[in-house]
């Protein structure tokens, strides 16, 4: 492929980092990429040398967008989970249209069952950012760029944020996901990435328009007795509040990331809609995908106790 891939979020985040994991997986194909950063340091550096063509600034500034989208034909569009999202899903969107992009590939969210034939898929989103991915993603069906849209539940990587440092310090996770009996839908961080290079990778266009990945559908009680079998000692589930989880949580998570979890969580909860795993990342990849207790597993450092 002669066209370089543009690929934001290159840099990577705190939690999944999807897009710098696309980057490495196209980058290892011998695919050229232009890794999207948002600022140069260690870590644009270090795609550098793996060598990724650089590209700094700023998806909400439409200037730098066009700039990037310069004789590229694919892309992966990704945003944190913060403001901006709309803007940055339209500057890109209509300049990949301008552009003349053949695809772009597009890190959704997973998507609750439709309440009402008027509003259809708008309708009984679980949270406000979740409605604003819903609205992306039609922003991109309405720029014809041949958009397809990766829409996975919250990651196993977020389980690890959540209850890594109580688990280490108390054996313990507490979680606002009621008495254990809700049923969460995860996917590996990693499996979301291998299935965006696949799509990117691959000379002819997605088969599909969009790709629901779900590879595990534990309840709360299931997920912690995972965690335990993986991590070789018993951990205790304790339940707590909205607000509890949210005064905990507060000084580590910005404003909107905290609504969005507070607002799934419940949704979660109430049992709305029953999930089941979707077998696309093997369909799309060839390949299985990774297991919470495989993630755990390679994972055990987050958990260990302090000095062990």
């Amino acid at each position: 492929m002669s066209y370089p891939i543009l690929v934001t979020g290159a840099a990577g985040g705190q939690q999944g980092s999807t897009g710098r994991v696309v980057t490495a997986l196209l980058l290892n194909q011998g695919i050229p990429v232009r890794a999207f950063v948002h600022k140069l340091d260690a870590r644009s550096e270090e795609l550098r040398t793996q060598g990724a063509e650089i590209f700094e600034g700023d998806l909400l500034d439409p200037g730098a967008v066009k700039a990037a989208m310069k004789n590229v034909k694919r892309a992966y569009f990704t945003y944190p989970v913060t403001h901006g999202l709309l803007e940055a899903a339209t500057i890109f969107a209509a300049s990949a249209s301008h552009a003349g992009m053949d695809l772009i590939v597009n890190n959704s969210q997973f998507q609750g069952a439709p309440a009402d034939p008027m509003f259809g898929e708008l309708q009984g989103a679980p949270s406000f950012r979740n409605l604003q991915h819903r609205l992306a993603d039609r922003i991109f069906d309405w720029a014809q760029v041949h958009a397809v849209h990766i829409q996975a539940p919250p990651y196993y990587e977020n389980v690890r944020a959540l209850v890594s440092r109580s688990v280490a310090e108390q054996d313990a996770a507490f979680l606002p996901w009621g008495d254990g009996d809700a049923v969460i839908p995860l996917v590996g961080a990693q499996d979301v990435a291998r299935v965006a290079a696949t799509l990117l990778a691959h000379s002819s266009a997605p088969a599909a328009h969009r790709y629901p990945l779900v590879s595990e559908t534990q309840t709360v009680r299931q997920i912690v007795a995972t965690l335990s079998k993986a991590i070789g000692r018993p951990i205790r589930y304790v339940p707590i509040t909205d607000q509890q989880w949210i005064d905990g949580a507060k000084e580590r998570i910005n404003l909107h990331a905290l609504d969005h979890l507070s607002h799934l969580w419940r949704y979660f909860r109430e049992g709305k809609e029953p999930r089941q795993n979707t077998g696309i990342v093997r369909e799309v990849t060839g390949r299985d995908p990774q297991m919470l207790e495989e993630f755990f597993r390679t994972n055990l450092e987050s958990f260990a106790p302090a000095g062990r």
